[in-house]
C-alpha cells in the first residue's frame, strides 16, 4: 500500500496544514472530470445491499465524514469522488471566526489519535451557504448527486450562553434550503462554556425553537443532536427524555472526549499539546458504549449516527451491531487515507 508510506512522510509536518495541502492536491486532481473519473474508479463502491433510507433520507452507503473536515462546504466535489455516503460540513457559526491559536492540532500515532482544541473555526455562515447553493447547482447524479450533506451549526465564542439560541437559529434559517439535514453541536469542548449548553433546560430552548422554526416549513428537515461521550448515565437519560420531548430526528454518538486515560503516548507528551478534544482509537470503547446506551434507552426508535475510533469494516460493524444506523470517520480517515470508505463498505456488503 502506497498511503501508510505516504502518511509517514506526511506526519513529519504540522497536522493542520498537512490537511490543507492534502485537500488542495485532491481539489487539483477533481480540477478535470478525468480526474474525478479516476478516483471514482478507484474509491467508490456501488452496491445496492449498502444503501440506506434513516431519518426520511435516501443513503448510498452509511459511510459519512464527520464535521470539522470540510468546515466551509470546501471540498464537497472531492469527498464525493471518495465514495462518502454523506458528508457533515462545519461546524458553522453565524460570524466567521478564526478559532483558537496554532498550533491546535496534534496527532498522538502511538494511540492512533487526535487532539484538536480548532474552537469553530470558519468563514461564517454565508460563505457554507453561498458554496452549498454552487455546489447544489453543479453536482450530477455521476459526481456527487448521491451523497448527502448535513449542515452541523454552532454559536459563535463572543455569543453568550443565554442567548445562544439565537445563533443556531441563524445558521438554521440560512442553510435550510442548501443542506438534508441539521446537526446541533453542543459537545464541542474547545470553545468555552458550550458543554453547558448540554444541560436540560439550556438545550430545550435551543431545540424547540429550531423545531418550531422546523415544523412551520412545507418540508422540515431531520434535526439532530451531537453529544460528548463525557455525559454521565443521568445525563445520557435526560438526552433521551429530551428527544422525545423535542422530537429529534437522530443523534451523533459521540463528539471527541476530554479523557486522557489508558493511552500509550506519555503523560509528558500530552501535557505538552495542552487542552483540546481527543478522537480516534483511545474513544472506540466509550463511543460504543454510549451508541449502546442510546439505542437501548431509546427502544431504536431515534436513529443514531455513531463516530469514534472507528478505522476499519470491523470498527463499522461493532458500532452497527451496537445500534447504530450510520456511521462517521474522522481521525480513521487521517491514518487510512483516502480508501477508508471503500474498504469498510466493501466489508459490509459482504456481511
Amino acid at each position: 500500500m502506497i498511503y501508510p508510506i505516504l502518511r509517514n512522510l506526511l506526519f513529519n509536518f504540522p497536522p493542520e496544514k498537512v490537511h490543507h495541502f492534502s485537500m488542495n492536491a485532491l481539489h487539483q486532481i477533481c480540477a478535470t472530470s478525468l480526474g474525478c473519473q479516476i478516483l471514482q474508479n478507484q474509491f467508490s463502491v456501488i452496491d445496492t445491499r449498502l444503501e440506506k433510507d434513516v431519518f426520511g433520507l435516501h443513503f448510498c452507503n452509511p459511510v459519512g465524514l464527520g464535521a470539522g473536515f470540510d468546515k466551509n462546504a470546501s471540498y464537497l466535489k472531492e469527498l464525493a469522488c471518495l465514495g462518502f455516503g454523506f458528508v457533515e460540513i462545519g461546524t458553522v457559526t453565524p460570524k466567521a471566526q478564526d478559532g483558537n491559536e496554532q498550533p491546535r492540532l496534534f496527532r498522538l500515532p502511538k494511540d492512533q489519535g487526535l487532539i484538536n482544541r480548532m474552537g469553530f473555526n470558519n468563514l461564517g455562515v454565508l460563505q457554507a451557504k453561498q458554496r452549498l447553493i454552487e455546489w447544489n447547482n453543479t453536482k450530477s447524479d455521476k459526481l456527487g448527486g448521491k451523497m448527502i450533506v448535513g449542515g452541523n451549526i454552532g454559536k459563535n465564542k463572543i455569543t453568550p450562553n443565554d442567548e445562544a439560541w439565537k445563533d443556531y437559529e441563524i445558521c438554521f434559517r440560512e442553510l435550510f434550503d442548501t443542506v438534508d439535514y441539521f446537526v446541533v453541536n453542543v459537545s464541542s469542548p474547545n470553545t468555552p462554556g458550550l458543554r453547558e449548553l448540554q444541560e436540560k433546560d439550556s438545550l430545550t430552548k435551543i431545540l424547540a425553537n429550531l423545531q418550531n422554526i422546523n415544523q412551520g416549513m412545507s418540508k422540515p428537515k431531520p434535526l439532530l443532536l451531537k453529544i460528548a461521550p463525557d455525559l454521565s448515565e443521568e445525563q445520557l437519560a435526560d438526552i433521551v427524555s429530551l428527544s422525545f420531548d423535542t422530537k429529534l430526528s437522530g443523534l451523533v454518538a459521540t463528539n471527541t472526549t476530554i479523557s486522557r486515560s489508558n493511552l500509550i503516548t506519555t503523560s509528558a507528551e500530552i501535557s505538552a499539546m495542552g487542552a483540546g478534544g481527543l478522537s480516534g482509537k483511545p474513544l472506540t470503547a466509550r463511543a460504543t458504549e454510549v451508541v449502546n446506551y442510546l439505542y437501548k434507552n431509546t427502544n431504536g426508535q431515534i436513529p443514531i449516527i455513531a463516530s469514534g475510533g472507528i478505522f476499519t469494516g470491523t470498527d463499522a460493524k461493532e458500532k452497527i451491531q451496537a445500534g447504530a444506523s450510520l456511521i462517521q470517520v474522522w481521525t480513521g480517515f487521517i491514518y487510512e487515507g483516502p480508501s477508508i470508505v471503500k474498504n469498510i463498505c466493501t466489508f459490509l456488503a459482504a456481511q
